[in-house]
């Protein structure tokens, strides 16, 4: 029985009962432990459940005070997990897995579509949108065979930034789904090192006979996790950005990584810091508040913010004058 249907059937027993209730008949009706009813019980009183405990006799609502059980138990985790995997397989396509997917799916179904949650009204009215999403290119099932067997793979990368195509042998740690979009960890074997790379940008992936180098999770964790964004590496400085109060509001309550630093300033504004390797993404993100956003530094930081606004403006200012 899912958790929160033993917090209905508590308060159901409870509240049909004018009498205490023995802690094993609590037990008998929740189909549980003697931990979990205390457990549950206890989550309850957290609720405002005014359940009390009468020596000798069991639990009951305390006499005279109404309380009604609120309809959504889910934790905003939980729902987002649930809305997104039920999402996620809607979309799938049809495949080898359909048998053992449906009964999942369906699942999931019964538990957003139970009577105290609205009969169905959370899958209809929750919406998750993607924002830029690319795809995953043509060679996902043989990335993934690749990782999960621990396998080296012969891949072909086509890098945007100099639009050239190149052969790797990489080994596969790490699938990373970030901003909506699939990238692949692995030690790659030409550059001696760990990379990221975009899955839609592989134009070929073929599977090698060789094992995988392995890397210790604390190592990946170290070199993907450390900097800001998707690019990886030991961050070698720390952005300062001081926000306008206007977006200030919004950006204190923000996390832009584990371990940024701000604090407010006394004339309302917001300054953050941030640790960095590549500024690519941080300018990206920087730029998106426009004018409500400063660079204090480092100097190379702001520099680039700066003759990106500038190329901007002269891209308009030629468009008003032609």
């Amino acid at each position: 029985m899912e958790r929160f249907h033993r917090y209905y059937k508590l308060h159901q027993l409870l509240r049909s009962r004018r009498l205490p209730v023995a802690r094993a008949d609590i037990e008998r009706a929740l189909e549980c432990s003697r931990a979990t009813a205390k457990r549950v019980i206890e989550e309850m009183r957290n609720c405002g459940a005014p359940i009390e405990f009468v020596r000798g006799a069991g639990y009951r609502y305390r006499p005279g005070e109404a309380f009604e059980l609120p309809g959504i138990w889910f934790t905003p985790s939980e729902l987002l997990a649930l809305l997104a995997a039920h999402q996620l397989l809607s979309q799938a396509e049809p495949g080898l897995l359909d048998d053992t997917l449906a009964p999942l799916r369906r699942r999931i179904e019964q538990l957003l579509q139970a009577e105290h949650l609205g009969a169905g009204e959370l899958v209809r009215r929750v919406k998750m949108l993607r924002m830029a999403g690319r795809g995953v290119g043509g060679h996902f099932n043989r990335i993934v065979t690749a990782l999960a067997t621990r396998k080296r793979l012969s891949v072909l990368y086509h890098a945007r930034f100099n639009d050239s195509e190149e052969r790797r042998t990489l080994s596969p740690q790490r699938l990373v789904h970030y901003r909506d979009n699939w990238y692949l960890d692995a030690w790659c074997h030409k550059r001696r090192g760990l990379r990221s790379f975009a899955l839609e940008r592989i134009r070929d992936a073929r599977p090698a006979d060789a094992p995988a180098r392995e890397i210790d999770d604390k190592e990946l964790d170290r070199h993907f996790a450390a900097a800001y964004g998707i690019f990886a590496g030991q961050p070698t400085h720390v952005a300062i950005l001081r926000f306008s109060p206007e977006h200030a509001r919004w950006v204190a309550e923000e996390e832009w990584h584990p371990r940024q630093e701000g604090h407010w300033l006394d004339d309302g504004r917001y300054e953050l810091r941030v640790p960095y390797s590549d500024s690519r993404e941080l300018v990206m993100d920087v730029l998106k508040h426009g004018e409500h956003v400063e660079v204090v530094g480092p100097p190379e930081l702001t520099r680039e913010v700066m003759g990106r606004l500038k190329a901007a403006l002269e891209r308009y200012l030629g468009g008003l004058t032609n």
